[in-house]
């Protein structure tokens, strides 16, 4: 059990969304990494020590005391688009986020986690005549309500006087397996990999600023004008092996792709170098059911 009584090495961590997919994974290897565990949800999880909602100044106060970092996963999602107004967007992902870093401050919170999303790069990932290679230099073009509140909380993030740091995750949940194949070919993320990306961007307290995590790729940047006409050449010359899988399994070849992540700036910042990408899925799958 995750005892918030006792003080681990590492310190408490308080962690929003800790019922959800990514803030559970965070939590799971903060604490597998030595921290006291903190969860604040609105709904219960394995996780999850305090329940309310984030808007609530008490619940803020009982996540982040005593705490000595904070991560930040808490959120309306895309698939909440047109479901729900944009005001309640702006209420949760940038109110919610500006009353948690006031308590933050004034508590002595040392170091901000927060979690974004490549998404708020928006109309920017959309290719004219190759794929977008998406660094942390192409500017963001926001499409809708979540990427504008995200991208809002993440200049909140930035511009606050705690040690903070931004992670811009790919896309990482559950999809049919040649589904997710394709993506994290170029442009997904496995869970684990956010998980151990969180935990490190948690303790190398003195990196600042925005970070893109994907997956591991196997392309560069000068292939995106080919990847945008003729995929499937590309793929044979950077990963013959994966091609052959894809073809053996009679998953469809990507024959375009249109965007490139790249994480490289969080590798050069504080060690993130994923693990479980394409390869290791083909591994999981050709070690049948259960793996993958």
């Amino acid at each position: 059990m995750n005892d918030t009584t006792k003080r681990a090495p590492a310190g408490l961590v308080a962690v929003t969304g800790s019922s959800g997919r990514v803030g559970a994974a965070i939590a799971a290897a903060l604490d597998a990494a030595g921290w006291v565990v903190r969860g604040v949800d609105r709904i219960p999880g394995r996780w999850t020590n305090v329940a309310g909602d984030l808007r609530d100044r008490s619940v803020q106060l009982s996540a982040l005391e005593s705490a000595d970092a904070l991560v930040h996963a808490a959120a309306l999602h895309a698939p909440h688009v047109g479901r729900l107004p944009d005001e309640e967007f702006r209420a949760v992902n940038v109110d919610a986020t500006a009353g948690l870093l006031d308590e933050a401050g004034r508590l002595g919170v040392r170091r901000v986690l927060y979690i974004s999303s490549t998404s708020v790069y928006g109309h920017a990932l959309v290719p004219t005549d190759r794929a977008v290679w998406v660094d942390e230099q192409l500017t963001p073009l926001p499409r809708d309500i979540y990427d504008e509140t995200k991208l809002a909380a993440e200049d909140l993030v930035a511009a606050s006087a705690t040690s903070s740091i931004t992670l811009r995750i790919a896309r990482c949940f559950p999809e049919p397996l040649p589904v997710l194949a394709r993506h994290l070919l170029h442009r997904g993320v496995d869970v684990a990999d956010v998980a151990a990306a969180g935990v490190l961007a948690v303790t190398h307290s003195t990196v600042t600023g925005r970070f893109n995590i994907s997956g591991p790729q196997p392309f560069h940047r000068a292939d995106c004008l080919a990847l945008h006409h003729d995929a499937s050449t590309v793929l044979a010359q950077r990963a013959p092996d994966v091609l052959q899988a894809f073809r053996d399994r009679g998953w469809p070849v990507p024959d375009r792709l249109d965007r490139v992540y790249d994480s490289t700036a969080a590798t050069n910042a504080f060690g993130y170098r994923p693990e479980r990408g394409v390869r290791q899925l083909l591994r999981d799958v050709a070690r049948g059911p259960g793996h993958e």
